[in-house]
């Protein structure tokens, strides 16, 4: 029997729930917005995500493996570390993908890679003190390493860096390419968070997207990972993908919620063929308008509400006794390049292609090219390659909008007294002025706080604050 038979078979010994009684669920109704044509073209409006900032179309190569060195040498035994490693290939590339990755079907590259990613983690490791407390493989698709690449990379982490205290180690899974080694690697190697792509269960949406995956393959891999001790579960869904309906992403929360993942994020579809060319596989006709992916992100984060899950900022749910659930409750949440997270680290050290890292003195991002990357640490030196310098007001901006995308609120006074740093914002606050005639914002004095009917548009609201975005020529993801 092959490996993937087996898991599917073993899943099936995990109580999977009744696909009759959740399609029977049918929680609601819900208040959606009905957006005026106004509103319609405000949401339209693109702006960062904001999982930094200043975000990295603003880096710069001024920022290179000298500075990162020096910064690097920077953290004492006493810092907390957080690592992240990039894995930028994939077996088959999804057409809706905004990430950087590669298609690749030969072992030789990945191979090559791998031994890279050691290179750098013995090179970076060597550079620098602490305590790592947390570690995300990301992609891409990390998993592609298998088993024996895993175990490589794990062994250069103990080896290089004091993981005696992690309290997360997850990792980002296909669950199409799951098999009982991989499965029996990742418990092995500590790994006790995975997060799987499953973004729609529809089948019509499902083959627009290039990626066919039944409700079915995500439950086994879900019951392989539970059985084998790996038993916090987090799922990625998204909206506004092609062909997709307020009824599509209505069933798909209900099976997603039905497999009790502690944690889902809920992310709208990003349509850069400008950025990234083979989203023009992608039918632009069969994209849901502004107004179709406010029902769609509406009508999955009420029913995902209605089904138990705590909303979290503005795309994470999460159970009510998860961590995550917790950090939002006492104000300790932050975001990061992996979104909403507990990651309260010193340092985020980024490892791979492409991967970005935010020590207290910047931020700092390797080599995207694969081959510039491997150049570089295969020659015993640091990937950097751009980054940015942050300043004190820098700071204070980033605090102003991470509240507002955590939290729906900032206390402009509270936050300039913490990072001791003045600014009277008074630009800012009159830009404000028409979320406030919409009933989107209210201002008390120098509080700021997004409405509930405001909320879609918070990333609109958090941009008033960025300093560098009309400086760039970046163009970015749609709003709602």
């Amino acid at each position: 029997m092959r490996e993937t038979e087996s898991i599917a078979a073993g899943a099936r010994e995990y109580t999977r729930p009744n696909l009759t009684d959740v399609n029977s669920l049918r929680p609601g109704p819900f208040n959606i917005c009905i957006m005026n044509a106004e509103w319609r073209t405000l949401a339209a409006r693109t702006v960062p995500r904001y999982t930094s900032y200043p975000t990295a179309p603003h880096f710069t190569s001024a920022i290179g493996p000298k500075v990162a060195a020096g910064w690097l040498a920077g953290q004492t035994d006493e810092s907390t570390l957080s690592l992240y490693i990039h894995v930028p290939y994939c077996e088959q590339l999804c057409r809706y993908c905004g990430c950087h990755t590669k298609m690749v079907r030969r072992r030789g590259p990945i191979e090559t890679y791998t031994d890279r990613l050691v290179d750098e983690i013995t090179t970076v490791g060597a550079a620098m003190r602490g305590k790592v407390v947390y570690i995300h493989f990301g992609g891409g698709t990390p998993s592609i390493l298998a088993p024996e690449g895993l175990h490589r990379v794990s062994a250069a982490l103990n080896a290089s860096f004091d993981l005696s205290v992690v309290r997360e180690h997850a990792i980002e899974l296909d669950p199409r390419r799951m098999t009982e080694a991989l499965v029996n690697a990742l418990a092995s190697t500590g790994v006790n968070r995975a997060s799987l792509g499953v973004q729609e269960f529809s089948a019509h949406v499902q083959e627009a997207i290039g990626r066919i995956q039944p409700y079915e393959v995500v439950a086994d891999a879900v019951g392989a990972l539970r059985r084998a001790g790996v038993g916090k579960i987090a799922f990625d869904l998204m909206y506004g993908l092609p062909r997709q309906t307020a009824r599509d992403a209505q069933r798909t929360a209900e099976l997603a919620a039905s497999l009790r993942p502690q944690r889902i994020a809920l992310f709208g579809y990003a349509h850069v063929p400008w950025f990234k060319p083979h989203q023009r596989l992608i039918d632009e006709a069969s994209l849901p308008g502004t107004q179709a992916r406010l029902e769609q992100a509406e009508i999955s984060r009420g029913t995902l509400i209605a089904l138990g899950y705590i909303p979290i900022g503005i795309d994470h749910f999460a159970w009510p006794d998860d961590e995550l659930a917790e950090a939002a409750r006492s104000k300790r949440l932050r975001r990061n390049f992996q979104g909403y997270t507990t990651d309260n680290a010193d340092a985020l050290i980024g490892l791979g292609a492409s991967a970005i890292g935010r020590l207290p003195q910047g931020f700092l991002q390797n080599a995207v090219d694969i081959r510039s990357y491997s150049q570089a640490v295969q020659c015993g030196g640091i990937a950097t390659a751009k980054g940015f310098a942050l300043s004190q007001g820098d700071r204070l901006r980033a605090r102003v909008i991470e509240d507002l995308m955590c939290y729906f609120e900032v206390d402009l006074d509270e936050i300039a007294t913490e990072v001791q740093f003045e600014e009277d914002f008074q630009p800012e606050l009159a830009r404000l002025s028409p979320f406030v005639a919409t009933g989107f914002v209210r201002i008390d004095g120098r509080r700021i706080a997004v409405t509930d009917e405001g909320r879609p548009f918070a990333r609109i609201v958090a941009s008033t604050f960025d300093s560098y975005l009309q400086t760039g020529q970046a163009r970015h993801s749609a709003a709602v």
